[in-house]
């Protein structure tokens, strides 16, 4: 059996010299469409997400889950947020048929009957009563897979097939597939209007490329080179954002009305402060004290809609980055602060506090 040399957990090839960190592209792309003759038709209680509450890429999808009432139509389960690293397997890099993986790769799992974790729907995998983890169900689909197991994964259980592991588009067939099915409050909710769609979609190739994937790329570059090439446009973009805001009659990033840019953009914020600014060295500034407009967009949301607050779990969230990334942390040990993991509406850090008297 062939045995590979990079373990789950190295997020940066060993063998890269430039220390870059480098996404891999999602390998399920199929789509749920009303359209007539769809593969994958809206239909309730026909499709489960697979997610973990740690994973700001899964989180978007959960947000709109709950934005759009689709409770009733997508069930989830919500993973461990321990990302096991035992065994050796190329998650970013050239892959192998599952034929030559060691039977110790692991990745994502579900929790055990005994264990009770915070958040709604942390269970074994309530379709496959026998699978601990996630990359069952990805060989259950296709036994020759060669990807990573990823989350989120939309499954359709009525075929059997994973429908998309991308949450991009998963969140777009949230906005308006299931729509007829829907009551006309949540099917009136246009998290992308036509009069904003342009606009959106340019917000959205640097916000992805500089704040959510650039928090990743400053944090597991191996080299400062690579680190610094990726935390110096990251602080300029939310520099952008923050000038944006500050400039918005709000309270969502477009005025009046809730859209993807809050959704794309919130699950990175959230966890800036907790997270990114020591685990990820984005330590030029924290939203707290460094972006008032920011701070008060995310508050927010977090405060004031259920959305984000009730699939927002800070102890997944911590846990995960700092006992799973032992490429970064070796020791695993995960910092105390800081405390609160957000502030109250009106209540700021002292500094911030005493500058607003002055």
């Amino acid at each position: 059996m062939l045995l590979l040399q990079n373990k789950i957990t190295d997020w940066v090839n060993p063998n890269d010299s430039s220390g870059q960190f480098k996404r891999a592209q999602s390998a399920f792309r199929d789509s749920i469409s009303k359209k007539p003759g769809s593969e994958f038709p809206p239909e309730k209680d026909r499709y489960h997400l697979y997610v973990s509450y740690a994973c700001p890429w899964a989180h978007r999808t959960l947000i709109v889950r709950k934005l759009k009432g689709l409770e009733d139509f997508i069930s989830f389960t919500v993973v461990h947020w321990h990302m096991e690293e035992k065994g050796n397997f190329p998650p970013l890099f050239p892959t192998v048929p599952s034929s030559s993986l060691t039977d110790d790769v692991k990745g994502w799992r579900f929790v055990t009957p005994d264990e009770a974790l915070p958040g709604a729907n942390v269970t074994p995998d309530p379709l496959h009563k026998d699978f601990t983890h996630l990359r069952n169900v990805y060989f259950l689909v296709d036994p020759e897979y060669q990807g990573r197991f990823t989350v989120p994964t939309l499954f359709d259980k009525k075929t059997g097939r994973i429908v998309s592991n991308e949450s991009s588009e998963i969140i777009r067939m949230f906005y308006t597939e299931f729509d007829d099915l829907l009551p006309e409050k949540t099917k009136n909710l246009d998290l992308l209007p036509g009069d904003l769609k342009q606009t959106i979609e340019e917000t959205n190739e640097w916000t992805y490329n500089d704040i959510n994937n650039g928090v990743y790329k400053s944090g597991f570059a191996t080299t400062q080179d690579a680190h610094e090439k990726a935390v110096v446009p990251l602080f300029e973009s939310l520099d952008k954002v923050e000038a944006h805001l500050k400039n918005s009659v709000g309270p969502f990033y477009h005025g009046e009305r809730i859209t993807e840019a809050d959704v794309r953009l919130y699950p990175t914020i959230v966890r800036f402060d907790p997270v990114y600014v020591q685990h990820f060295k984005c330590n030029l500034r924290d939203i707290r004290s460094g972006y008032p407009s920011i701070h008060k967009w995310l508050r927010h949301l977090y405060w004031d809609i259920p959305a984000f607050n009730e699939t927002t779990q800070f102890e997944h969230i911590k846990n995960h980055y700092t006992k799973s990334h032992t490429q970064i942390n070796k020791f695993s040990i995960t910092p105390v602060g800081p405390i609160p993991h957000i502030l109250p509406k009106g209540e700021e850090v002292p500094s911030v506090a005493s500058a607003l008297k002055n």
